[in-house]
């Protein structure tokens, strides 16, 4: 809490903190940025929060942060100069969510949410477990990025909703299909999980991108399950729906074909990874490092295996770009400039 609003304390004109019964020292930390703390007690939706919430804004925007976000001193220069800039017709900015990051500082899952919104169009938070705000009118995408730092996870929480609505005969939509999948394939109940993101697929209804992600989300639980047919199967369908391939599908279609030591046809798909530009509009989920590290890594096993060892070096070192201190990435470095200097090897590894 403390860190968060360190990060934008003095680039909001208002802070309100809603807590919905903690029992660390959430509001003594609150209380020393603003007086506005209130209090709501948890319904068991963050839906109902969310919107409690954004009751007691009263400025002209109203911009909002979990506990565990920050922004980075690049996005507060980037916020400044947004408010300075920002037009009044605009009725939200949409920022990019880094919703994870790796031990060396990578991005490991981003996506866009409307993230500063007009205040007096009382936009209303939907979705009983992964929230979304409904949103229309003038939007804008901008290049700032809102960081999580989650310190703790709270597994089977959002399960537990789920499971609720489904005791209670709720009616699941398709995106709840979806992120019911998502939790039910963390919590490694991928039987389920197939079935909830089957269901999603066969739904004429819903977002395609949640379609494209479910097919390849399924395909982690057939992989999971040791049923490496109906994985591929499933990456391959994820092109029903995006059309085009997204690298989270390339690398997952190579690391098939890498298992069964195919490995030319795995270079194929995961060179394929590396060429695909992400596009900074799209408002869907991107995993960085199937475009960038992964692939690389994989690759140098692959070309190893081939034997190549100086394209198996290149994209070594290419992987190292993006974690340098990697401990798997610096034992390939020494075997392999080994392997290039002809030193003769007494006990040769192969590359992690």
């Amino acid at each position: 809490m403390g860190r968060c609003l360190e990060s934008v304390k003095d680039l909001v004109d208002e802070i309100n903190i809603v807590d919905t019964g903690s029992t660390d020292r959430t509001v003594e930390i609150a209380k020393e940025f603003t007086d506005r703390v209130f209090f709501f007690e948890w319904t068991g939706r963050f839906t109902d929060a969310r919107n409690e919430s954004f009751k007691y804004a009263t400025k002209e925007y109203t911009f909002y942060l979990d506990a565990d976000d920050v922004l980075l001193e690049e996005d507060r220069e980037k916020f400044k100069k947004l408010k300075e800039t920002l037009d009044p017709a605009v009725d939200s900015v949409s920022m990019f969510y880094n919703a994870g990051t790796d031990e060396f500082g990578n991005v490991t899952l981003q996506y866009r949410r409307n993230r500063l919104v007009k205040t007096s169009r009382n936009y209303k938070w939907e979705g009983d477990c992964h929230n979304y705000l409904n949103v229309f009118g003038h939007i804008i995408n901008s290049d700032i990025a809102v960081t999580h730092k989650k310190i703790r996870h709270s597994v089977g929480r959002n399960l537990s909703i789920y499971d609720t609505k489904i005791e209670n005969g709720d009616v699941f939509s398709p995106r709840d299909y979806f992120y019911y999948g998502n939790e039910l394939r963390e919590n490694g109940h991928h039987q389920k999980a197939i079935e909830s993101y089957s269901k999603n697929i066969e739904l004429k209804e819903g977002w395609i991108e949640d379609k494209v992600y479910a097919c390849i989300n399924r395909a982690d639980c057939y992989r999971f399950e040791g049923d490496t047919d109906k994985e591929l199967a499933s990456l391959f369908e994820s092109l029903r729906f995006s059309k085009t391939p997204r690298p989270e599908m390339c690398s997952r279609v190579g690391y098939n074909f890498q298992r069964k030591k195919e490995y030319k046809a795995a270079i194929y798909w995961y060179e394929l990874a590396t060429t695909i530009e992400n596009d900074p509009n799209r408002w869907s989920f991107s995993y960085p490092a199937y475009s960038t590290w992964y692939p690389h890594l994989q690759l140098c096993v692959c070309y190893y295996n081939l034997p190549d060892f100086e394209k198996s070096y290149k994209h070594n070192e290419l992987a190292r770009k993006y974690r340098p201190d990697d401990e798997r990435v610096l034992l390939n470095k020494e075997l392999l400039e080994k392997k290039l200097g002809l030193k003769k090897e007494t006990n040769a590894d192969t590359p992690s």
